[in-house]
């Protein structure tokens, strides 16, 4: 259990290393697909700050209660990532529906793990 735990928070962590960096260093790419999803570009920056910052707060599990809103966080966004591929069409989807799994995983595993 708790290699599976890792190796789903790992690579969460990954994903959203890789995430964060691309919005900070690709912005204007990010940007157009910000606005064809009608998204306002000023989230991107800070954004990728949050997903640093939860990715930070999850592998350090020290604050319990933020890692909870952590892992809800990237919940909402993975959900709302999903979906807004979904509806532009653009088949982009599935490395939302990948981070939900990843997600899922390691937040149910980690419960496990604990207990």
């Amino acid at each position: 259990m708790k290699i599976a735990y890792w190796i789903a928070t790992g690579l969460l962590s990954l994903m959203m290393l890789f995430s964060a960096s691309m919005y900070i260093f690709n912005h204007e790419e990010i940007l157009k697909t910000f606005i064809s999803f009608n998204y306002p570009g000023y989230v991107i920056y800070p954004l990728a700050i949050l997903k640093l910052s939860g990715i930070t707060v999850i592998l350090l599990n020290k604050w319990k209660s933020l890692k909870e809103w952590a892992y809800a966080g990237f919940f909402f966004n993975f959900v709302m990532a999903f979906f807004a591929h979904q509806q532009a069409g653009d088949g982009e989807w599935g490395g939302a529906l990948m981070a939900l799994v990843l997600l899922l995983a390691s937040y149910f595993l980690g419960k496990k793990v604990r207990a």
